[in-house]
């Protein structure tokens, strides 16, 4: 009988250590594994599509060249000696920010550079610091990269990726295409070359027939950063990949416009007009070399920095028929706008503050107006599309507003 009551004090000592021991290991180990969901930030997103206003009219910030650093340790480039002691990356904040608050634009769109690579040990906390002011101001934004973007800690996919997660960001990483098996689901492009390929529509006003139509598309595209040609140092390039994706993505779009559609269950049936598409991209093209001998509005200081490669980009807008204007980056001191074959290039000056620049020469971002036509008490299709350029200096300048495209000039 005793051995048979210490056999049993055995066993419950043994499982009081046993159950003791797991809750030991429960509590400090287990719980220190497991995932706390309080703290999971989910992406903060714009409401979709992007739409007109209710006064027909949708406004673009456009935004070169940042060559944002690390902020406040990073120096200015080619100011004035009596503004270099304090000047830094956070000029460049400070001026987005305040062309966001005058000019109050429904949409921003960064035009690569937006980051130095060579002045900062971590590309994510630069560009967190870059488009600081695009996130705060809740707006929808997107971007693509330059040359210099992923000369630190990240690759060109890695920080398209980034971007297109950060909060009011609308950027891709590429297009979207349905998957073949039929499927609800998307699936990304593959065979396409670079980081950045996308298009966004922007539909018309609430109440208005266009309310569920494109009447705009914003197209970006990776103009790459260097590459090697026949043995030669040259700028990247717009691929052919890019551009076949590019055509037939007008094509789908300008055939679905050309149906017939219902509006709001009505009998009444039009047709659409063709959406007019705007670009978006870093590097010029070679042919933008050509408007140094043509009149332009804005000011051609600095000799055009492309690509040896004539890679058929222009031939490509035109055939498309649609695109009224183009917007680029790059050669800061260029800040003008020229037309070939139609179609208007222009380029956003110089936002950043880190960039190079010329002494005396304030920096500048351009604003993009659209607007709508009006027809029997509704908005229709694109009417005007107009540009302007706003100065950093004592009194924000408003510089070079012209019209690039009015809808009666094509009658």
């Amino acid at each position: 009988m005793e051995n048979l009551c210490s056999r049993w004090s055995v066993t419950l000592i043994f499982f009081i250590i046993l159950l003791t021991s797991i809750h030991l290991i429960y509590t400090q180990l287990f719980l220190h594994l497991t995932i706390n969901f309080d703290n999971i930030k989910l992406k903060k997103s714009p409401q979709l599509p992007l739409r007109f206003n209710s006064d027909g009219t949708f406004k673009i910030l456009q935004v070169a060249d940042m060559h944002y650093g690390q902020g406040l340790i990073t120096r200015c480039r080619d100011v004035s000696p009596s503004e270099f002691k304090y000047c830094s990356d956070l000029n460049t904040t400070r001026f987005v920010k305040r062309l966001i608050e005058i000019e109050k634009p429904d949409f921003l769109a960064f035009t690569g550079d937006n980051i130095f690579g060579s002045s900062t040990p971590d590309a994510a906390e630069s560009l967190f610091k870059a488009f600081q002011p695009a996130i705060e101001s809740g707006l929808p934004w997107a971007a693509v990269l330059g040359n210099h973007d992923q000369e630190s800690t990240m690759n060109r996919e890695e920080l398209m990726t980034l971007i297109s997660l950060m909060d009011y960001s609308v950027s891709q990483v590429n297009p979207f295409v349905q998957n073949l098996s039929g499927q609800r689901e998307r699936a990304l492009l593959t065979g396409i070359d670079g980081f950045g390929n996308y298009n966004l529509s922007v539909h018309g006003p609430y109440g208005s027939l266009f309310s569920n139509f494109s009447v705009l598309n914003l197209f970006f595209l990776d103009s790459g950063d260097r590459a090697t040609v026949e043995g030669r140092r040259t700028y990247g390039w717009i691929r052919e990949s890019q551009l076949n994706w590019l055509r037939g993505f007008s094509q789908a779009d300008q055939d679905e416009h050309g149906e017939c559609n219902h509006f709001g269950g009505s009998p009444l049936t039009r047709k659409t007009p063709p959406a007019p598409a705007l670009g978006f991209f870093h590097i010029p093209i070679p042919e933008i070399r050509q408007l140094y001998y043509q009149k332009v509005i804005g000011q051609f200081q600095e000799a055009v920095a492309c690509s040896s490669v004539h890679s058929g980009v222009l031939k490509s807008l035109v055939s498309m028929k649609n695109v009224k204007g183009v917007f680029i980056g790059h050669d800061h001191n260029n800040d003008f706008c020229g037309n070939l074959d139609g179609i208007w290039f222009c380029y956003g000056g110089n936002t950043g503050y880190h960039a190079y620049g010329k002494v005396g020469w304030v920096r500048r971002a351009r604003v993009v107006l659209v607007e709508l036509s009006e027809k029997e008490k509704s908005w229709t299709g694109v009417q005007k599309i107009s540009t302007w350029k706003r100065l950093d200096d004592e009194l924000s300048s408003k510089i070079d507003e012209q019209v690039l495209w009015d809808q009666n000039s094509e009658k």
